[in-house]
């Protein structure tokens, strides 16, 4: 056997070098390249191997090490997870740091390599310089952190478990059921030891993406389901997105006439305005999903996990309702109980259940066209919402003066469904939105309507503050001949805005929408609904009371933006809005930031829709204990699985 002499670094490189996958007849490599922020766990060992190993694979450099990571996990979700990028930092700090984001991709499914530094495996120098001891087990270190979060975890103690590690790997990493986060923890002595590789270690490998089929029988059993409905809906998954079963799914909608809500993840599979898409479905859905949901006898849920946002906490069915899940994943395919699973890839599944169904058609009689027709209607309204002196904000409840109080020190007065109109109205149809926290998913499942496919772009399985900017940049490099809005609240950019700089740097141009409501305006709205008095959720001067309730904090994003180097916009009318983006398609290679100073309280509403937050059961607030009376009365009614 021909061996080849390499440090475990060099080999690691190596082997990332030739690993590509196989689908529908294509053929790329799967490892796009490595960011990189190098510090004294990584930069000798693996930043030499990059250095000396990486031909084809592309580096970068991060600015935050959960920053990049997310970075990396975006552009796996825009690749539709047939390309990775891997993210690599030093020990301690630096590799706590993407602990989060390695939760976000796991959460979303989605695949991304993180190769953390470790401290040494000789255990000779310790304790090194950020390394946590633990005096009841030697061997732990922070990046024991990752087990919980990662689909696989590994430590290289001797640089020939490399090699087994590196194929578990890269299996998890390429299973369209059980990917996530993967992490590789890197001892920094062992990356720079030297073994003798099998050369063959180092051959092409081809991961061919598995598409499952669908047993035969499952697909008779949820034919026999369907065909006795006579009000089913169907749930558009992610799952639809990344098994590039588009068509097919679009297709089993028009051949049986079966209506379809939409997930997070799923949204943009088939655009907005198709006859029998219903919008987004559940907790942060809109009036027409949740209408027929509330109604269906049989729910269809294709590439969902049947989250509580898609249920409404199980609340939102009949509990007399029947489920036909088409997934991927067995975990996922059993949910509700009483499912028939077929355990399958949709673009697979749907063709053969279709063919099943022999001609069925849903008995509805005018029911999708009336509620689509009131959702458009509540659509225009939302458009179209100026504030003024008979303003009444969307979530009336006691605080509902911040609104005004707002407009009284911040000279503002844009409503957030305004503006989200104005946005949608201007950028191209094949430029891609992106987020991920606060009011804003809420807002953009119901009211954005993409005009293409795969456009809309939502990190809701952890609905992680501080992804939208990094993931902006995941989602150029995965597209970069589109445009790339990063929807983001004032709140999320303080949290973590770094790669901003990085995609300076690559002369990236992201157009970063930053709703400026000086708040934490979903979490109040969450507050202040259940019976709480605001606390700690406004951006506000500390007052005379010694609590936050002086003036709101007039920051002036524009200058941030503008101080790294990007351009910056103030935005306070939307004809300011409707200028600044028509001027800045015209922009290349920098960063944009709109400055869109918009109400407090000015997001949608819940459309019949219920979330579970556990309300307060013994209060002397009777506030909290009529919000607690609300929850058991919704709770007696929720599905009990």
């Amino acid at each position: 056997m021909k061996t080849v002499r390499l440090t475990m670094a060099q080999a690691l490189v190596r082997f990332l070098e030739n690993q590509y996958i196989a689908y529908d007849g294509k053929e790329h490599r799967f490892v796009e390249g490595v960011i990189m922020l190098p510090g004294h766990g990584n930069v000798v060992g693996l930043g030499q191997a990059l250095a000396q190993e990486a031909h084809g694979l592309k580096v970068w450099q991060g600015k935050n090490e959960q920053g990049m990571a997310h970075t990396a996990v975006a552009f796996a979700r825009q690749m539709k997870r047939k390309k990775i990028i891997a993210v690599t930092s030093s020990v301690g700090p630096g590799a706590a740091n993407m602990v989060t984001a390695a939760a976000t991709a796991t959460a979303n499914n989605i695949p991304v390599l993180i190769l953390p530094g470790d401290v040494y495996a000789c255990r000779q120098p310790d304790p090194v310089l950020q390394q946590v001891e633990q005096i009841h087990d030697l061997s732990l270190s922070t990046n024991d952190a990752f087990r919980p979060v990662c689909r696989y975890w590994d430590r290289i103690v001797r640089p020939e478990q490399l090699m087994s590690a590196m194929i578990s790997a890269m299996r998890v990493l390429t299973d369209p059921a059980n990917t996530g986060a993967v992490c590789i923890a890197m001892p920094q002595d062992v990356e720079g030891e030297a073994y003798d590789y099998p050369e063959n270690f180092f051959r092409k490998r081809v991961h061919r993406l598995a598409r499952r089929l669908p047993e035969p029988e499952a697909v008779a059993e949820a034919a026999e389901v369907i065909k006795a409905a006579k009000k089913p809906v169907m749930i558009c998954g992610g799952g639809v997105r990344y098994s590039e079963a588009h068509e097919e799914f679009r297709e089993f909608a028009e051949k049986t006439g079966i209506p379809f809500g939409e997930t997070q993840a799923g949204k943009s599979a088939v655009v907005w305005d198709h006859c029998l898409n219903l919008g987004g479905i559940g907790v942060t859905g809109c009036s027409a999903a949740n209408e027929i949901a509330k109604e269906a006898d049989v729910i269809i849920g294709v590439g969902t996990r049947y989250t509580d946002f898609t249920t409404s906490s199980k609340w939102l069915f009949k509990d007399c309702a029947k489920f036909v899940n088409i997934n991927v994943s067995e975990f996922q395919a059993v949910k509700m109980d009483a499912a028939v699973p077929v355990v399958a890839d949709a673009k697979r599944a749907l063709p053969a259940l279709l063919k099943a169904l022999d001609g069925y058609k849903a008995p509805y009689k005018g029911e999708i066209e009336a509620a689509r027709g009131r959702w458009k209607k509540e659509l225009a309204r939302l458009d179209g919402i100026t504030f003024g002196p008979d303003y009444v904000p969307e979530v009336n409840d006691a605080n509902a003066k911040s609104a005004f109080k707002f407009a009284e020190d911040m000279g503002a007065d844009l409503t957030q469904t305004a503006v989200l109109g104005v946005i949608n109205e201007c950028i191209d149809p094949e430029d891609v939105v992106i987020g991920a926290s606060g009011s804003l998913p809420g807002d953009m499942q119901r009211m954005w309507r993409p005009k293409a496919v795969d456009t809309y772009h939502m990190e809701y399985g952890y609905s992680c503050m501080g992804y939208e900017v990094s993931g902006a940049l995941g989602v150029k490099y995965a597209v970069p001949d589109h445009d790339v809005y990063a929807m983001a609240g004032d709140g999320s950019f303080i949290m973590l805005h770094s790669e901003m700089l990085t995609a300076l740097q690559e002369h990236k141009k992201i157009n970063i929408c930053l709703f400026n409501n000086a708040s934490f305006g979903c979490i109040n709205n969450l507050q202040v609904g259940h019976g709480n008095d605001t606390l700690c959720t406004e951006l506000r001067f500390r007052g005379e009371d010694g609590a936050h309730s002086g003036k709101f904090m007039p920051v002036d994003f524009a200058k941030i933006a503008e101080g790294y180097g990007c351009k910056g916009y103030t935005i306070r009318t939307l004809d300011e809005l409707r200028a600044a983006i028509a001027e800045a398609k015209n922009i290349e290679g920098v960063p944009v930031l709109f400055d869109i100073r918009v109400l407090p309280k000015s997001m949608t509403e819940g459309y019949g829709s219920w979330w579970r937050v556990g309300d307060t059961e013994v209060s002397e607030n009777p506030r909290n204990t009529a919000a607690y009376k609300d929850h058991l009365d919704h709770v007696k009614d929720a599905l009990k699985f």
